[in-house]
């Protein structure tokens, strides 16, 4: 088991958003977090990431088999949680292979203790590149600046590529992206087997592509017991 949600509630600005959400994802799985709009599933992902905006007034996260309740979205993140966030920011001045270095260096420091080499970095990185086929003038561009929908989610690709979580929170990874990208988002998911995916998508084609091994369906913040 890598994850395991219990009596989740969660509130934002007193609002109360969840509401005992149970939920339980082996490893290795690609498990759908379903529903219609604002049933409560981008609050129950942000919440498992560590998003500081967001009030647990109840109940416990288990990751990797500890308790993560209590901890920030920093440590969250270099034990093993990803997060693909439907809306990333633009950050000028910050240029992408500076942005991939310090991040991978720093989940590379906390999980083996030593410093990553530049030469190791780049050999990473070129092999990422090769096999999501991103352009290397990308590197030198700030991060998100002047990207189509389509661009960024092949960056979070990049980003979810050299990191090889162990579990991967993709919120809507669908969107704003084109047939293409789209299907190399799945097959992707597809092929990190090393990966556990929990993902939300309302598009029936996206979902049937990737092939879901189990699912959640959320409605009004709790969870629909089948």
């Amino acid at each position: 088991m890598i994850l395991e949600v219990k009596n989740l509630s969660v509130s934002l600005d007193g609002k109360k958003l969840l509401d005992g959400i149970n939920m339980s994802v082996e490893s290795g799985e690609r498990h759908l977090l379903s529903g219609h709009n604002g049933c409560g599933k981008s609050t129950l992902v942000n919440t498992i990431a560590g998003n500081p905006a967001y009030t647990i007034d109840c109940g416990k996260i288990i990751f990797d088999g500890r308790d993560i309740t209590n901890e920030n979205a920093t440590t969250r993140s270099l034990m093993g949680i990803f997060i693909g966030a439907q809306n990333v920011p633009e950050i000028p001045g910050l240029t992408i292979i500076s942005f991939l270095k310090h991040s991978i260096a720093a989940h590379h420091r906390f999980q083996t203790g030593k410093d990553l080499s530049m030469g190791e970095f780049l050999e990473r990185l070129e092999k990422a590149q090769t096999l999501l086929n991103i352009p290397k003038d990308w590197l030198n561009r700030c991060v998100n600046v002047g990207f189509s929908g389509g661009e960024r989610k092949r960056l979070m690709l990049l980003r979810l590529v050299l990191t090889a979580p162990k579990l991967a929170l993709l919120d809507e990874p669908d969107s704003g992206a084109d047939a293409n990208v789209q299907h190399q988002i799945a097959e992707t998911m597809k092929t990190m087997t090393d990966t556990t995916f929990v993902f939300i998508s309302h598009q029936p084609t996206f979902t049937e592509n990737v092939g879901p091994t189990n699912t959640t369906t959320l409605s009004q913040g709790k969870v629909v017991i089948k």
